[in-house]
């Protein structure tokens, strides 16, 4: 009996026009296009697919930081993009200064300030204090001034505007901890084009 059944599927399977049922319905076409437009990799829910966001972020975070620090102008801020701001940093990184050394005076003059010692902190807030601050002025306002005339000078075609401003900042930032990294040590020469 189990013989007849078999050979009358089997002759119904090999009749000419005849397709066998698959089982299951037929989808709808925009049910089908769905899982045609989705990618492979696709999220399944938003949580899913904001943790793939916030990974995507720190891989291009982590690449900046890198570049930014590596020298690679591609990935420099936009203030620090341009020859003339290449030219100020070279300027102030070839130089040594004393508002380079500005966040450690502040350092030691708020150590000082709390000690019990009130004559000494009369005279670190009458004396040193104003002191600093007015050599930190007048060595920005040198090097404001020095860095525009060679960005004018060197590069006509380039705007110096904000770089006088830009260099006075760079000098009072701890060397080692200046961004992008310093190219030349103090002492050596800075590279100009000729004119």
């Amino acid at each position: 009996m189990t013989s007849s059944v078999s050979s009358e599927a089997t002759e119904t399977a090999q009749r000419k026009g005849h397709t066998p049922k698959k089982g299951a319905p037929t989808p709808k076409r925009n049910e089908a296009a769905k899982d045609l437009r989705r990618p492979l990799k696709a999220p399944q829910n938003r949580k899913e697919a904001y943790k793939q966001y916030r990974q995507r972020q720190r891989r291009q975070l982590q690449r900046e930081r890198e570049g930014y620090a590596k020298g690679d102008e591609r990935y420099f801020r936009p203030q620090d993009r341009g020859p003339v701001r290449a030219m100020a940093r070279d300027y102030v990184d070839s130089r040594r200064s004393a508002s380079e050394f500005f966040l450690y005076f502040s350092l030691a003059i708020i150590v000082v300030l709390f000690l019990p010692m009130p004559e000494v902190q009369m005279a670190v807030t009458t004396f040193v204090w104003p002191l600093m601050i007015v050599t930190i002025v007048v060595e920005g306002f040198f090097t404001a001034r020095k860095v525009k005339r060679l960005g004018q000078e060197h590069f006509p075609d380039e705007s110096v505007r904000g770089a006088g401003m830009y260099a006075a900042m760079r000098q009072l930032q701890i060397r080692k901890l200046r961004l992008p990294k310093p190219r030349v040590k103090p002492g050596d020469a800075i590279a100009l084009p000729r004119r």
